[in-house]
């Protein structure tokens, strides 16, 4: 059988190798502002229009400008692309820039597609960083338990 979408052949996928990522400080801003640029620009380009009728699923884009939510979601993507960045270049990380992507690109979505009050706004950007946060810790256990046990 042909595998078309590769999910089950992942040798040579270095990012979902369990493994350190260390470099100079640059090589980290770099990949972080390029993840989170990324997913923002994906999350921009997929609130700007609805697949199927208006009762059904998220609302095309809100009215209203919307550079002030872009850079909201830029800030908290390049914390959460931080957080799991850093984590990764100390220890071993499943995936830090899927994860990433996926926290900001929803995140981005969301908010463009609904344009919440500030508050629901200020709550989402916590759940993607608690989010962030609880791979990190959740790396740190499985690192640590592996150390013990070898």
């Amino acid at each position: 059988m042909i595998n078309f979408f590769g999910f089950d052949d992942v040798t040579g996928d270095a990012e979902q190798e369990e493994t350190r990522r260390p470099g100079p400080l640059w090589r980290h801003a770099l990949w972080a502002v390029g993840v989170c640029v990324c997913a923002v620009a994906g999350g921009w380009a997929a609130s700007s229009f609805r697949l199927g009728p208006a009762e059904y699923g998220i609302p095309s884009a809100a009215e209203g400008s919307p550079w002030a939510l872009l850079a909201v979601c830029a800030t908290v993507g390049l914390v959460a692309a931080a957080l799991l960045r850093g984590t990764a270049a100390r220890i071993p990380v499943y995936g830090p820039g899927r994860v990433c992507a996926t926290l900001v690109f929803l995140g981005t979505r969301l908010a463009l597609g609904f344009r919440p009050a500030t508050p629901a706004l200020a709550a989402g950007a916590a759940a993607v960083i608690a989010a962030a946060l609880a791979w990190c810790v959740v790396a740190a256990v499985t690192h640590r338990r592996g150390a013990r046990a070898a």
